[in-house]
């Protein structure tokens, strides 16, 4: 068939513009999904994250800016999780041996602000949130009725969940991954092929099960921030501060930190309570917030339990009050400010994952072909019943953290993210800290991003890492490379 002249050089370029658009446009992009059709009621998303903690948001963050299709359901009834609802607003960030900040990432617009005084109070935190998840679909206040698996080869897969919306409708939905993204187990509770990983009990030499405590937070106004930093430089050197007031005892502008001498004597009413030593956030205008009040024997995943546990809380804050007026500098006149209306639970059942982070690669500062992040924190186990003042195992400088250490055994598509990564217990009272995994939480969103057109997560090589490190340095300048 005849052509003029003026048809093939349309088509030459038309050839030209797709050569030029295949080469420029990142890898990971060539092929932008689309819920697809699974059947009558069923939906297909690349990605479904179970849970909204923050790190799981970034994930599904960053894989949804790089083309994939992601939906969250949120078993909680509100979004934000331990940060949020239950207004964990102490932020501990990972330091190297020369105290300088090692927290990377979209993290660090939070981290940046908290420690400039930009975000303190709970609804600066919120704002940060909302941000975070505007653009992403999220469902609150879904149960998870049963999911469905397959064997693949050697190992398995999840092919779908059914859920019930909050006013009882059923839904199913298929996804390429799946992302455990709750502080009680949401999903993976629901697999057949799962392992435990010890927990506290193996510290206490004991049989069943054991968790580390979960903190209610304090609320306070009407605080003379000024009066407590006072009263602490004049019992200076730092040695006679602790001294009086307890170990790590310590004061500024921003935070104080310690009091354990003071706090000890306090009785509570309720069982399975604890004053312990105080982390506290000045908040600005009188305001201040406290991580100190632990709760012992708390079950995240039963209602019940966490009920229980924020009815102690919130009955035991008002003797706290008491007693911190006439016990610490600047809290005379100090009034409740509010009450959170969830925990921060600190650790929970964790499973098998491809590798399992061990202590002595924390303090050995190892460092894998498959970084996801660069952590670092004291090794600390907050207290159980059986050893409630906790045990402190060292301080660690940088170490890496795999993404084998996210990804479930057993599983091809099933992911772990937030205080769910697979490190034994002693590696894990580093690796928990939100500024550790919420970096690697969002580099494996990245990762699902970019590279899953061309292989599954399980199938990657130190050789695709080196092209991914590449990529994380030139476009977010995360750098969590073997060094």
């Amino acid at each position: 068939m005849h052509r003029s002249k003026r048809t093939w050089q349309l088509m030459l370029l038309a050839m030209i513009f797709l050569l030029i658009l295949t080469f420029f446009l990142p890898r990971g992009l060539t092929k932008i999904s689309q819920p697809d059709s699974c059947g009558e009621g069923c939906s297909r998303y690349d990605i479904v994250v179970i849970g909204s903690e923050i790190q799981g948001v970034l994930l599904a963050r960053e894989a949804q800016n790089l083309g994939r299709s992601v939906l969250i359901l949120d078993p909680r009834e509100k979004p934000g999780g331990e940060l949020i609802q239950g207004q964990m607003l102490f932020l501990d960030e990972p330091m190297d041996q020369k105290r300088r900040s090692l927290v990377q990432g979209e993290i660090k617009n939070l981290f940046d602000g908290y420690n400039k005084g930009r975000i303190r109070d709970l609804h600066e935190f919120q704002a940060y949130y909302d941000k975070l998840i505007q653009d992403v679909t999220l469902k609150s206040g879904i149960t998870i009725s049963g999911v469905e698996e397959a064997a693949a080869g050697k190992s398995h897969i999840l092919k779908s969940l059914v859920y019930k919306d909050r006013n009882h409708q059923m839904y199913k939905v298929e996804a390429g991954y799946w992302v455990e993204n709750t502080d009680f187990n949401a999903l993976t509770a629901k697999l057949k092929h799962k392992k435990r990983i010890p927990g506290m009990e193996s510290i206490e030499k004991s049989n069943s099960p054991d968790y580390m405590g979960a903190t209610y937070m304090l609320n306070l106004k009407n605080v003379d921030w000024k009066e407590l930093n006072k009263d602490v430089l004049k019992h200076y050197p730092l040695s006679n501060v602790q001294k009086v007031y307890g170990p790590n005892t310590y004061a500024d502008w921003n935070f104080a930190v310690g009091f354990s001498n003071v706090m000890a004597k306090y009785t509570p009413s309720e069982k399975l309570v604890r004053l312990r030593g105080l982390n506290m956030a000045n908040q600005g205008d009188g305001k201040v917030i406290i991580n100190g009040l632990i709760m012992y024997n708390v079950d995240p995943s039963s209602d019940a339990s966490v009920k229980e546990a924020l009815r102690k809380g919130e009955a035991e804050a008002p003797r706290i009050l008491g007693y911190l007026r006439t016990h610490l500098p600047g809290f005379e006149k100090a009034e409740l400010n509010g009450f959170p209306s969830y925990l921060y639970i600190r650790d929970f059942n964790r499973f098998e994952t491809e590798y399992v982070l061990k202590y002595e690669d924390v303090m050995g500062g190892k460092m894998f072909w498959d970084n996801v992040s660069i952590g670092a924190y004291p090794v600390d186990l907050q207290g159980t019943v059986h050893i409630p003042h906790g045990i402190g195992l060292g301080v660690p400088g940088p170490y890496g953290i795999p993404l084998r250490s996210f990804e479930l055994k057993e599983y091809d598509n099933v992911l772990v993210v937030g205080k769910n990564i697979g490190a034994d217990i002693k590696a894990y009272g580093s690796s928990r800290i939100m500024a550790n995994n919420a970096l690697a939480a969002q580099t494996i969103g990245i990762i699902l991003g970019y590279e899953s057109d061309r292989k599954q997560l399980k199938e990657l090589t130190p050789e695709d890492f080196k092209r991914i490190y590449r990529y994380l340095k030139r476009r977010y300048h995360i750098d969590v490379e073997d060094v």
